[in-house]
């Protein structure tokens, strides 16, 4: 099995930063593209930021330039810098990946518990 565990998320003042961080564990035989979503209370979870293994990224228009997202293949871990954050980033914040276990001939996406950022004054 593949697990994924954010850290990094939570209480800060608009226009701050924050570094969320997910790191991926288990038995693992690969990781492909990773990703951050995030879902604010009532809200349907939304694409934040994926990368892929050559780095290649993919930012969401409600992001760009305020986000950045970056990974350390040789660490499974992928990054989210979070700058000029708003009052509506609000949310809890999930790392997702595409990977393949030892113990499978398939790839899958796997899912992190979700780690809360709060952008209040």
């Amino acid at each position: 099995q593949v697990r994924l565990v954010e850290s990094g998320g939570g209480l800060v003042q608009p226009g701050g930063s924050l570094r969320l961080s997910c790191v991926a564990s288990g038995s693992i035989f690969s990781i492909g593209a990773m990703g951050w979503y995030r879902q604010a209370p009532g809200k349907e979870r939304e694409l934040v930021a994926s990368i892929t293994t050559g780095g290649w990224t993919n930012y969401a228009e409600f992001v760009k330039g305020r986000f950045t997202i970056s990974r350390d293949n040789a660490k499974n871990t992928v990054y989210l810098q979070l700058n000029i954050l708003k009052p509506e980033d609000t949310a809890v914040y999930y790392c997702n990946a595409n990977g393949r276990s030892l113990s499978s001939s398939t790839w899958s996406y796997y899912w992190g518990q979700g780690t809360q950022v709060t952008v209040s004054s």
